[in-house]
Order: structure tokens, then sequence, then C-alpha cells
């Protein structure tokens, strides 16, 4: 039966139109997850951070704020800082250094990734020691904090790790287990491998007994396609921010590459980093922070705390120790834009197909 094509293209501008809201400044679900260390770079913050970003939220994988110089004026206040209880070591001291955070810390994340080693950023830790030390030590805090269940590998090991996490709760309070108010996920791969494991998250919370306290909100508090190029990389977040954003219990999200090619891990590759060498503005750190919607292009640098940089200024990524790259912020906007223009292309030619079957 042939369709209307009218119809056909009104949809496609519906489907356009939810794409170009998905990287608008209204939406308050992006965070940054704050690498710090010795080699901070104020003028990547000032962008990452200033007002017209839209990133709402961060965290340290600690109960410690990142300082307080690296904040543009009034950023601080606006932007929620999320403690994390990493592991189970130095626990008192870290639940005591809750108490220096201010009231706008609403939030709480527990455990990271319990279920890897310690070698490779996790906290080993068993679900029956993580059950113990969740119930004695970390559910009287949520007379304070929202908190969030332990934060597992995205992969069938961490999912079985919260089951037996589970079990070893109910094992250990038959009336309460652990309870949670959200829920907290990794993942590191392609697009289709990161909403496959949000399914198995929400199977997992959605059905009674999981310990979650409230309807389903999940925090995607690590995310990135490590150890590819920036082009597959763009692909994969071209692709995966728009998904998050209109996923309704889908709370917050983060991209891990808060920082420069260079400080970034072997694992990830710096494929991820959202800023270049010299600390311009990556193809990725423009999209992600809303592109030229919201005033932000490749190459784009921000101000230091000295008055040293310069919004709007280029990055050509001769940064040190990467070598003769005569990056032209340019031609990367032009290819940025060839390659939304070609996205929305195909969008309205498949619809319009769709319509004329």
């Amino acid at each position: 039966m042939r369709r209307n094509p009218t119809k056909g293209m009104v949809l496609a501008a519906g489907v356009l139109a939810t794409s170009i809201l998905a990287q608008s400044d209204s939406n308050p679900k992006r965070g940054m997850a704050y690498i710090g260390g010795s080699d901070d770079h104020d003028a990547d913050y000032d962008l990452l951070l200033s007002s017209d970003s839209p990133i709402t939220w961060y965290f340290t994988w600690s109960p410690v704020a990142a300082p307080a110089d690296i904040f543009p004026d009034g950023a601080e206040s606006r932007i929620e800082f999320v403690p994390a209880l990493p592991s189970t070591d130095n626990l008192d001291d870290n639940i005591d250094a809750l108490d220096q955070l201010p009231n706008s810390s609403k939030h709480l994340f527990t455990f990271n990734e319990p279920d890897g080693s310690t070698d490779s950023g996790g906290s080993d830790l068993s679900p029956d020691d993580a059950a113990k030390a969740y119930i004695e030590k970390i559910v009287p805090l949520r007379d304070r904090f929202q908190i969030s269940h332990p934060s597992v590998t995205g992969s069938p090991r961490g999912l079985e790790w919260l089951k037996d996490f589970n079990s070893s709760c109910w094992d250990i309070d038959s009336d309460n287990g652990c309870p949670a108010d959200f829920v907290t996920a990794h993942y590191y791969g392609a697009f289709e491998g990161l909403s496959a494991w949000l399914d198995q998250l929400a199977d997992f919370y959605n059905q009674s007994g999981s310990g979650l306290e409230s309807d389903l909100r999940i925090w995607v508090k690590e995310l990135a396609l490590p150890q590819e190029d920036e082009d597959a990389t763009f692909a994969m977040m071209n692709e995966t921010l728009p998904y998050l954003d209109q996923l309704d219990y889908v709370e917050k999200y983060a991209w891990f590459g808060a920082f420069r090619p260079k400080e970034a891990n072997q694992w990830t590759g710096d494929g991820v980093a959202l800023f270049q060498g010299g600390g311009g503005l990556s193809e990725l750190g423009s999209y992600y922070l809303g592109g030229e919607e919201n005033g932000f292009e490749v190459g784009q640098q921000g101000e230091s705390s000295d008055g040293s940089g310069g919004t709007g200024g280029n990055d050509d990524n001769n940064g040190a120790g990467d070598g003769d790259d005569d990056d032209d912020s340019g031609d990367a906007n032009s290819s940025a834009g060839l390659r939304s223009s070609l996205s929305v292309l195909w969008i309205m030619i498949s619809v319009a197909c769709l319509w004329n079957i």
C-alpha cells in the first residue's frame, strides 16, 4: 500500500528535531569524570564547566571534590559533586570525609568495579565482604545521600557479581537486604554492547528483591570506546548520546575522556580524549559539549586561571609529545558538519522510503 509521502516528511522532521534537542543544553544528563593529577589544565575545565556547557555533575572516584580553582566563577555551586566510596580500604576515613561536603552533594557512589582486579582499577571485593560493609557502613548514609549499588564492570562477570552480592545481602539482612536509590553502570565498547548491557541491568533491577527501592534510575558513570581512532569513536558517541538522552531510565552519564591524548591510559587509548594535544576541543569534545548549538567548536580553547589561553582560539594539536600534526580546525568542523548533514539526509531518505512501501 502506498503511504502519504507528506507524513513521511513530517516524521523525518520529527526525528531531526529530536536529534537536535538531544544536543541542546536543556538536557541535564551529561557529567564529567574528573581525572586530575599533577598536570591539570585550567583552560580545559574553563570550557567543560562553563555556563554554556551541558555538564551538570562530576565525580572523582573518591569522597574528595576537585580543587576549587578549576571552576569558572559560579560553576562550583551549580555543578553537583558526587562523592564515591570506591572500596572497603580506608572506608571509615572516607565516610568521615563526606562531612566536609556541601548540601548540594546529594548522591553517593559505592564500591568501584568490585568484580575487577586492583591492577585494572577495580576494588576486588567478594560479594559477601561487600554486602557486609554495605549494610554496616553505607546503608546508614541514606539519611544524608541517595546511594547506589556497587558499580560493576559491563560484563557477564559483573552481572554474576551483582546477583551474588544481592543474595549475600538477603542472607545477612533477611528483612531489608541492601537497599539502594539508584543504579550505576560502566561500559567500554560499541553502542550495541552498551544497549544490551543496559537491558540486562534493567531486567535485573526491575524484578522484586533486587534492592532498588525506587523506579529504575541508571547513571552510566563510565562510558567510552577503547582502543579505536577518533573517527570510530566519534561514530559511536554520535549514536550513543542521543540514545541515552531519550532513554527515560538513564538519569545521568559521563564520558571517560575529560583529558588530552597524552593523559589517556594505555587500555582506553587516546581516541577517547575530549581535547587535542595542545588543549583545543577535539571533535568528540565539541560534540559532547553540544557543538556549535552551544557555542563550542573543534579546536576551541578555554582561558586558564592566569588569563592565558582564549575562548575561540584554535589548537594545532602540537602538544608535547604529539609530534607533527597539522590538524586544521576548519577542516575538522567541515568534516563534522558533513557527517551531520549526511546523517540527516540518510534519516529523511529512510523514512521517506518507509512511507512509500
